[in-house]
C-alpha cells in the first residue's frame, strides 16, 4: 500500500515537473515570438520614418538653397548695375527674395538647416537602437529557449512535444556596417 502511495507520488511529481517544464518550454517560444514581432515594428517604423524625414530635410535644404540662391542672383544683379531700370528690377527682385528670407525667419525662427540635419541623424540614431535592443532582446530570449532545449530534462520533454532551438539574429556583411544615409 505505501508502495502505490509513493510510486502515485512520484507519477504525480513527474506529472508536474513535466508541465511546468512544458508551459516554460511554450513561455520561451513566445517570448521569441514577441521579440521578433517587435524586431518587425522597429524595421517597419525605419521603413515609415526615414524616407520621410529625408525628404523632409531635403525639402528644406531645396527651399533654403532657392531662397539662398535668389537673393545671391538678385544682389548679383544689383551689383552689376546696369541702367536705373534694370538696377530697379534688380532691387524688386532682390526684395522679393529677401521678403522669402524674412518670411521663412518669422515662421522659424530657430530654423537651421544644421538643425534639420542633427534631428534627422539623432532620429536615425534612436531607430537604430530600438533595432538594437530588440535584436538584443530576441537573442537573449533564444539563447533562454536553447539552454531549455539543451538541458536535462527540459530536453527530453522539448524533444517529445516537438519543441526545436531557434537560430540567432546574426548581422551579415553590410549589415555590419553603419548606415549610410545620402542626399
Amino acid at each position: 500500500m505505501i508502495g502505490l502511495y509513493i510510486g502515485l507520488g512520484v507519477l504525480g511529481l513527474l506529472i508536474i515537473i513535466t508541465i511546468a517544464i512544458y508551459n516554460r518550454l511554450v513561455v520561451l517560444r513566445n517570448r521569441i515570438e514577441n521579440a521578433w514581432a517587435q524586431i518587425d515594428v522597429q524595421l517597419k517604423r525605419r521603413t515609415d520614418l526615414v524616407p520621410n524625414l529625408i525628404e523632409t530635410v531635403k525639402g528644406y535644404v531645396k527651399h533654403e538653397r532657392g531662397t539662398l540662391e535668389a537673393v545671391t542672383q538678385a544682389r548679383a544683379a544689383v551689383v552689376k548695375g546696369g541702367s536705373v531700370g534694370a538696377q530697379a528690377q534688380a532691387n524688386n527682385v532682390l526684395t522679393d527674395a529677401l521678403k522669402s528670407v524674412f518670411a521663412v525667419a518669422e515662421a522659424y525662427p530657430d530654423l537651421k538647416a544644421n538643425q534639420n540635419f542633427l534631428l534627422l541623424q539623432e532620429e536615425l540614431s534612436g531607430i537604430e537602437n530600438k533595432i538594437a535592443y530588440a535584436r538584443q532582446f530576441y537573442n537573449d530570449s533564444v539563447l533562454s529557449m536553447n539552454q531549455a532545449t539543451q538541458v536535462f530534462p527540459s530536453n527530453v520533454i522539448a524533444g517529445m512535444f516537438g519543441f526545436k532551438e531557434h537560430e540567432y539574429f546574426e548581422t551579415q556583411g553590410t549589415e555590419r556596417e553603419p548606415v549610410k544615409v545620402q542626399f
